[in-house]
């Protein structure tokens, strides 16, 4: 009892001494061997963890909790395999809605997504009810496109509890995706209510004054989203287009290389970095930026057109010829994969290069803009992610990941005693919030 108040007083070391003792006193025991696991997970002691779990297993062989917190702990050592077979023996004996959460999460660390959301989906199976399992599933979907279901889960975890920020945030964010910026905004000052203090809930307020082509308060809201998650390149990416958008270079010089300094293999940013130089008049930094950006990305037909037109400004109409055509290679895969339409300015600008490189328009995609510009700059700022992912594509990931960390049940016990003596499961990793993942920034910008 001693060392539960320890514990509870946050005096961490003191309490697993004292479950030592315990253990000492009646070594059969084998929720005193759990107790002292739990304490040496909290100071971080996570192989020690594992050994005194492994030795409770041997007395108690049946018993959920400690299959399902060395599952927390082989994912803490990234043994991911033993963290899958303990995590399978805990549902085997007893199904919990944590080791659900926690095996969808070693799905993800993985990479695999299917596998993730068909844990998911057995979890909300067994608890449709729940919340957090809703919301997680319905981001997964969101990742992947699947707009339906995704818009179904979501709608769901609002019926079950209307005050759910992270749905609201992920609605207001499909809402944002679609265009519907008064819409999206609506359901962010729910979310203000709730989380003042979110990096991408400012992030995407931001992105809906840009959509909205209010680009001061644009900037006011991003950079409070920066102040608030100042490590974040998402939030820096976003900053740099909206400062090239509004002529300020050196500005968004600034934003573009520190997100490259937190994600240096996006082609992408490259681009964006040298469009800024070229508007600076460093030519030779902008095409050492150009030659990084064609590197990196390889499907990206933007990334080609601007150093072609660079090129081409340069009098280098060789090098540019070369650029033009691994362009024209891009779109048409990107024609033969998908249905996506390109985007108009682009096309004039493609056709325009075409002209001058005398190589003829064969780029007829979609019918051209009236009155077009013409400048480099406008060709990469206003359609600088229409051919990547949506920027908030991580947020599934990060959600998931996090989404069981205020979910949490006391075992049922026979009494008060029972309950003291068999506290709660480990807690789940301190993974980021729903607010440490800006989302859908890209869709905006698309709106340009």
């Amino acid at each position: 009892m001693q060392a539960l108040i320890f514990r509870l007083e946050g005096n961490i070391q003191e309490s697993l001494e004292l479950f030592q003792t315990c253990a000492v006193l009646s070594p059969q025991s084998a929720d005193n061997l759990k107790q002292v696991a739990r304490s040496l997970f909290l100071l971080g002691k996570h192989k020690a963890a594992t050994e005194v779990y492994n030795e409770a297993a041997k007395l108690n062989q049946k018993d959920w909790e400690i299959c399902h917190n060395l599952g927390v702990c082989y994912i803490y050592l990234k043994q991911l395999d033993k963290a899958q077979d303990q995590l399978h023996n805990a549902l085997h004996l007893n199904r919990h809605d944590l080791t659900y959460i926690m095996l969808g999460k070693i799905h993800l660390l993985e990479g695999d997504l299917d596998k993730a959301i068909e844990i998911y989906k057995k979890a909300v199976e067994f608890s449709p009810e729940n919340t957090e399992l809703l919301t997680t599933l319905g981001l997964l979907y969101l990742q992947l496109g699947i707009y339906q279901k995704a818009f179904e889960h979501l709608g769901n975890a609002l019926t079950y509890d209307p005050t759910n920020y992270k749905a609201i945030l992920a609605a207001g964010s499909m809402m944002q995706t679609h265009g519907d910026f008064d819409v999206a905004l609506t359901k962010y000052r729910v979310v203000a209510c709730a989380v003042p203090e979110s990096p991408p809930l400012w992030n995407n307020i931001g992105m809906c004054f840009f959509g909205k082509k209010k680009y001061v308060a644009a900037i006011s809201c991003l950079k409070r989203a920066n102040y608030l998650a100042p490590f974040d390149w998402k939030i820096l990416y976003n900053l740099g287009l909206v400062h090239l958008t509004m002529q300020q270079y050196a500005s968004a010089f600034h934003f573009l290389s520190a997100a490259i300094n937190f994600q240096p293999k996006m082609g992408e940013l490259y681009m964006l970095l040298a469009v800024a130089l070229t508007n600076l008049e460093d030519t030779e930094n902008a095409r050492r930026a150009y030659t990084e950006a064609v590197r990196l990305d390889k499907c990206n037909p933007l990334v080609n057109l601007n150093y072609a037109v660079l090129l081409y400004n340069q009098g280098e109409e060789r090098g540019a010829l070369a650029q033009y055509q691994e362009m024209e290679k891009k779109v048409n895969l990107l024609k033969d994969s998908s249905s996506l339409e390109f985007d108009p300015e682009m096309v004039e600008m493609a056709q325009k290069l075409g002209a001058a490189l005398q190589v003829g328009e064969a780029l007829v995609w979609t019918k051209p803009v009236k009155d077009p510009k013409s400048k480099q700059r406008t060709t990469s700022t206003s359609k600088a992610a229409s051919f990547q992912q949506p920027l908030g594509s991580n947020q599934a990931l990060g959600q998931a990941m996090s989404s069981a960390a205020a979910y949490r049940k006391l075992p049922s016990g026979a009494g008060g005693t029972s309950q003291l003596t068999r506290p709660p499961s480990l807690p789940l990793e301190p993974e980021p919030t729903v607010e440490a993942q800006p989302t859908e920034a890209s869709a905006q910008i698309r709106e340009k």
